[in-house]
């Protein structure tokens, strides 16, 4: 959702510069700082934003220079000679030396307003969706290396998961084992039968067949995900959160200190792709 975009114009006497900058947001938030007279325009200007860029906390800052310097500023006489009068009441001084105070103070300098046309209008407009363009491309840039990142962590994290498909047979064999080695130590006659099936249950209870399987379709999901051209950043978040509590599953059945050691890398890059997903359209 990050980027900036630039651009400015010249319009009959005046030149307009326009800026756009963008960073993460749950949704779309505008703010504009643009001079007074212009401010007619502002929602039209923030609907054109609102339906370009969909996503982020967007500033939109635009400024309007007068190159001929046609609208000079104007001395409000009436507030100027307000002021004189109260600083005279307050303390004696000659009249230039209680003016030179006064022209300081607020109001006593305005500018003559003239209202903007149509044409000025559309000029603005046109500025803001080169403005857009920019941002976009800056938008599409990033989202280029992020896409990048995630897919290298994807495949580790599918790395991983061929990891735990291979262990996962030695960490019955050792379940097993415990088991017969506690029931060897208390001494008692052991009905196979009976042992199996309790082994059995025990190991029902500890697989993650289908972790395993739903950790792997939802990588290729995100993956799939990733190449839609719409907007997309919710959706693989709320895979994000599923692949999250796959893995969690897989952790709380481990039961065994090298499946443990891969869950903790497996969530150690899982938290990397989220902390990036705030940063996704």
């Amino acid at each position: 959702m990050t980027g900036f975009g630039k651009a400015e114009i010249q319009f009959e006497n005046k030149n307009y510069i326009l800026e756009l900058r963008s960073l993460n947001s749950k949704g779309l938030e505008l703010n504009a700082r643009m001079p007074g007279q212009y401010r007619e325009i502002e929602i039209q200007l923030k609907k054109i934003i609102g339906e370009a860029l969909k996503r982020g906390k967007i500033d939109l800052n635009l400024n309007v220079e007068d190159i001929q310097q046609s609208n000079a500023k104007i001395i409000n006489v009436a507030a100027v000679n307000q002021y004189i009068d109260q600083l005279g009441k307050i303390q004696e001084a000659d009249r230039l030396e209680l003016l030179k105070i006064a022209i300081k103070l607020p109001d006593t300098l305005k500018t003559e307003m003239i209202d903007i046309d149509e044409k000025e209008i559309k000029t603005i407009e046109a500025l803001l969706n080169r403005v857009i363009g920019n941002l976009d491309q800056f938008r599409i840039d990033e989202g280029t290396i992020l896409a990048a990142d995630f897919k290298t962590r994807l495949l580790k994290l599918d790395a991983l998961i061929k990891e735990v498909v291979q262990i996962d047979p030695e960490r019955k064999e050792k379940v097993e084992k415990k088991l017969r080695s506690a029931l060897e130590e208390l001494q008692l006659e052991i009905d196979e039968n009976r042992f199996e099936q309790e082994l059995i249950y025990y190991i029902e209870k500890y697989d993650i067949t289908e972790e395993k399987v739903r950790l792997k379709n939802h990588i290729d999901y995100f993956n799939t995900t990733m190449e839609n051209a719409t907007s997309s950043g919710k959706k693989l978040g709320f895979i994000a959160q599923e692949m999250g509590r796959e893995i969690n599953t897989i952790g709380s059945k481990a039961n065994h200190a090298g499946l443990q050691k891969i869950v903790i890398q497996m969530k150690d890059e899982l938290e990397k792709i989220k902390e990036q997903l705030l940063n996704v359209l």
